[in-house]
């Protein structure tokens, strides 16, 4: 089983959070989730969710939003809780995902700043070579946006922009939200269904 954490910032894009984490769910995944306050604002802004701002009343609200048995591989951590396994590279996990990624989260990063406990995280999957992937919802990307991207990527970070194709024909905005999260997916090595393979026949 592998365990993935997922951090929530609070850039536009949640429901590219919110599919990832139903996905790695349902492909047997242990997920560890991470959320800001910023990410409380947004998800009533986007989706119309009223989150509370405790982590485990958070994650009861996961597992009946999804549906999930009480003993579901779910767990929620605050910002503060510096034993949680991810804050040590004794116990990184097997990749982690900041979906979607506000800028300020990118350059912390960047920077090592370690204020919190997903900042933190994501400077362990690094000093322990793990998968990490930012997924930055901003547009137009100033010049610091991209040196923090480079800075990143050269550490192996990747940098994956919720970009969806359209060579698929994309009928919903559900398909616009599982072309992006089908390559987050591919960049952890979960399999997934979610869409019609470039070059393969339908």
């Amino acid at each position: 089983m592998k365990t993935i954490t997922v951090g929530l910032t609070g850039a536009s894009g949640l429901p590219y959070g919110m599919r990832l984490i139903e996905c790695l769910l349902a492909a047997g995944c242990r997920v560890h989730v991470l959320y800001t306050q910023a990410a409380q604002i947004v998800a009533r802004q986007e989706l119309g969710y009223t989150w509370p701002g405790r982590a485990a009343e958070f994650a009861d609200w996961l597992r009946e939003h999804f549906k999930l048995p009480a003993d579901a591989p779910l767990k929620v951590f605050g910002q503060q809780e510096w034993f949680a396994p991810m804050a040590s590279g004794s116990n990184p996990g097997d990749g982690m995902v900041v979906c979607p990624c506000t800028m300020g989260a990118l350059a912390a990063i960047a920077a090592g700043v370690s204020d919190n406990l997903l900042e933190r995280a994501a400077d362990v999957m690094i000093k322990e070579g793990k998968k990490l992937v930012l997924v930055p919802r901003e547009a137009p990307f100033s010049a610091l946006h991209l040196e923090n991207m480079l800075k990143l990527a050269r550490l192996g970070v990747v940098i994956l922009p919720p970009n969806p194709g359209f060579y698929h024909h994309p009928k919903s905005i559900d398909d616009l939200v599982d072309f992006v999260v089908a390559r987050i997916l591919d960049q952890l090595a979960v399999p997934h269904q979610l869409m019609q393979r470039w070059g393969d026949e339908g």
